[in-house]
């Protein structure tokens, strides 16, 4: 089971549904179907689990008879689908602002997203990976994104902007027209990745939404979401607290519920609402920071192991064995390439 359950915000939600309905769906029936709570769609700081929005897509597919049905993001472009990010993409000096603000703002609109922005000296990528928990995301869910960015794109220009390359990495579809269509530039299929790539001049023209202050103002607001949201997180607390804690021996679930002012039965519950539990938290917490501290040559491997609380070494290197198949010194040689003189 995950540290937690991946969410999506009710506004991106609302875009779905609505690109549903344009297929011509009976997107109540749907969310009916899946268990998504309409009425939930009218509360701004409602959150909806990615892999319920899987199922919803799987199921609309299903139905329509139209695989490539995230394409019709592209016809529901508004500001406020990107809730907070897409009025701080407006308000940016260019497009390539925009891109920056949407990969630092990304987990507003969703949790499930890892968009990545790669510069080159002619180009500027934007990346686009989604992740479920217990269900793989499907093409859909990329594609839309895709979509609906490049529309959004066109929308704030207000020209027909074209990218250099669309890169999707599902295979070519039977009718590949709608894409043709969309993107309007070559595409590539069975790809390692899925991008939107742009002509860097291109996507470096003011934007005439452009204003300073309110970009000032809307990242303000972006980043007090994001840490609001991340504090109303138990999970997000209790992994703050076991890594203050670690370093004095394996924490005990009471002395967590102190250190967060709450018992150890709400606790438990609160983990267990989040989709976790306190020994599967402890282990992934462990099991992320062992990562850390050996991309740190300094550290020897006693010394990772005590930090990481276990008082018997040992149990640091069977625990390492079972996350990732090899002893965390190979580990260490092999990915991070920086072997420690201290333990050779």
């Amino acid at each position: 089971m995950p540290a937690y359950l991946r969410t999506t915000s009710s506004s991106w939600a609302s875009a779905v549904l609505e690109a549903m309905r344009l297929e011509g769906l009976d997107t109540g029936q749907l969310c009916t179907d899946v268990g998504l709570d309409k009425r939930l769609l009218r509360e701004p700081e409602a959150r909806f689990e990615q892999d319920m929005m899987t199922r919803l897509w799987h199921l609309a597919v299903q139905r329509s008879g139209n695989p490539a049905l995230g394409l019709n993001l592209a016809r529901v472009v508004r500001p406020a689908y990107f809730n907070l990010v897409g009025y701080a993409m407006m308000s940016s000096p260019s497009l390539l602002e925009a891109f920056k603000r949407i990969v630092r703002f990304q987990r507003i609109m969703g949790e499930s997203s890892d968009l990545d922005l790669r510069l080159e000296p002619q180009q500027v990528a934007l990346v686009l990976a989604f992740h479920g928990d217990q269900l793989p995301v499907p093409s859909q869910v990329h594609e839309a994104a895709m979509a609906y960015l490049l529309a959004f794109c066109r929308w704030m220009t207000g020209r027909e902007l074209v990218p250099q390359q669309a890169r999707f990495a599902a295979p070519a579809p039977a009718d590949a027209v709608p894409y043709e269509t969309l993107f309007g530039c070559p595409l590539v299929f069975s790809s390692t990745e899925y991008a939107l790539v742009f002509d860097r001049a291109e996507v470096n023209k003011q934007l005439s939404s452009g204003n300073d202050r309110l970009a000032q103002m809307h990242d303000h607001m972006a980043s007090e979401y994001l840490a609001q949201f991340a504090q109303n997180r138990v999970t997000h607390q209790a992994r703050q607290t076991l890594c203050r804690l670690l370093p004095q021996g394996e924490p005990k679930r009471d002395a967590v519920a102190e250190a967060m002012r709450m018992s150890t039965r709400t606790l438990q519950r609160r983990l267990q609402e989040e989709g976790t539990s306190y020994q599967q938290l402890l282990d992934d917490t462990r099991r992320e920071l062992a990562l850390q501290y050996l991309a740190e040559p300094e550290l020897t491997l006693l010394e990772i192991a005590y930090l990481l609380g276990f008082a018997d070494p040992s149990n640091f290197f069977r625990a390492f064995r079972r996350w990732y198949a090899v002893p965390p010194g190979q580990y260490r040689e092999q990915h991070l390439n920086s072997p420690n003189p201290k333990e050779a």
